[in-house]
């Protein structure tokens, strides 16, 4: 199932947003026992707790755009992915990964 969670906090103290999410990624490992990933930056910070059926071994989150300027997590299925990847492919995009998570940020920008 995976799940997500995030963080903005003002005034910034980003070793304390660092380790508020690395907390609530751990009391969500239950959802998600396979792999965790975190993203902080200036105020905002977001984690993800993932149960891997997509991409297993390469579909780590969060993930980023080819210039990394979109960064995102997703829990869910975009059951069209393969189809928006390939339109995305023929766009100009790159994708490190076979995921439809991925397909996400791509089609962000």
């Amino acid at each position: 199932m995976g799940g997500i969670v995030g963080l903005h906090q003002w005034p910034v103290a980003s070793n304390s947003i660092k380790a508020h999410v690395e907390n609530m990624c751990a009391s969500i490992v239950h959802r998600g026992p396979d792999d965790m990933g975190i993203f902080v930056e200036r105020s905002v910070g977001f984690g993800t707790r993932r149960l891997s059926i997509i991409d297993v071994a390469g579909g780590h989150q969060p993930l980023h755009n080819e210039d990394g300027t979109v960064t995102g997590v997703f829990n869910g299925e975009i059951y069209n992915y393969r189809e928006l990847r390939e339109w995305l492919i023929r766009c100009g995009h790159t994708f490190r990964t076979k995921t439809d998570t991925e397909v996400i940020v791509h089609a962000r920008e």
